[in-house]
């Protein structure tokens, strides 16, 4: 399904420069998840060693990747919290080794740090995905509005070791959207254009507020900002199918499907041939 501007009410922005080129956002992409960490929730996507990250990154390119994600810091529930300082450590090699090896792709980095996404942008990345839409470091929009990057402003309620202890909302779709407006607003009035949205699945969510988000999803056009949507391999699959994250795959794909037919611009994903897939095939439609 091509999601063209003529055909809503509300019209997304469809292109952003990264890299030194356009991306095109009418079509749906795939942004591969690269976890530089010892304990993100699906082992089958940790990659501790140099060599393991860059033979990744070049699979999920030529998979059909438009975008890598590098994370250095897992944010599973609970999971224990680094510094700055420790990120970049685990970080900075690996980047450099991927940039140079892959000089025209996108790279994105995952992180909250201001600090952390300033230096990554020095050594050639080329966004920023903050799974805390700036509340966990309070100079993250003043970075990116120096910096003149793409963003990806994240929902998250509480913080990665908190957020899944007793999430409450009275309409989870609602609040995420006052949420988009407001963060919008300020970034928009920071001089921040390029900016991205992720309602955060499993972030500070139960199972039922996951579901009414996906149901919804549709609604976030009227926000007229790409949306991204991080659904792979989630606790929302395994509950509903009672399997692990190991066999999650074709849940995955299924919801997939149903996001990228309620307008999702880009699947972030640990599997990108199958998500590259769903895309050909819902666009048929």
């Amino acid at each position: 399904m091509k999601i063209a501007a003529e055909d809503t009410f509300f019209k997304k922005k469809k292109f952003m420069r990264m890299n030194g080129k356009l991306v095109d956002f009418s079509t749906p992409g795939v942004m591969g998840i690269l976890n530089i960490t010892p304990d993100s929730f699906f082992d089958g996507n940790r990659y501790t060693t140099e060599k393991d990250a860059l033979k990744q990154a070049g699979r999920m390119l030529e998979e059909g990747a438009s975008i890598l994600d590098i994370g250095a810091q897992s944010t599973r529930p609970g999971s224990e919290l680094l510094s700055a300082e420790e990120e970049w450590n685990r970080l900075a090699s690996p980047l450099d080794s991927i940039r140079k090896e892959f000089p025209s792709a996108i790279l994105s980095i995952d992180t909250f740090y201001s600090e952390v996404a300033e230096k990554s942008i020095s050594h050639g990345a080329n966004l920023i995905n903050d799974i805390s839409g700036g509340t966990m470091d309070p100079e993250m929009f003043t970075v990116i509005s120096r910096l003149k990057v793409p963003y990806i402003v994240m929902h998250m309620q509480g913080t990665p070791q908190n957020m899944q202890t007793n999430p409450l909302y009275e309409n989870v779709v609602k609040e995420v959207m006052r949420y988009f407006a407001e963060r919008i607003q300020i970034l928009v009035s920071l001089g921040v254009n390029d900016i991205i949205i992720d309602p955060g699945f499993g972030f500070g969510k139960t199972t039922d507020h996951n579901y009414e988000l996906l149901k919804h999803l549709d609604l976030f056009s009227i926000l007229e900002r790409p949306v991204m949507v991080g659904l792979s391999r989630k606790s929302m699959i395994q509950k509903v199918l009672h399997v692990p994250s190991e066999d999650a795959l074709n849940g995955t794909t299924v919801l997939h499907t149903i996001a990228l037919m309620k307008g999702a611009d880009i699947l972030r994903v640990h599997d990108v041939k199958e998500a590259m897939e769903a895309i050909k095939l819902v666009t048929c439609v």
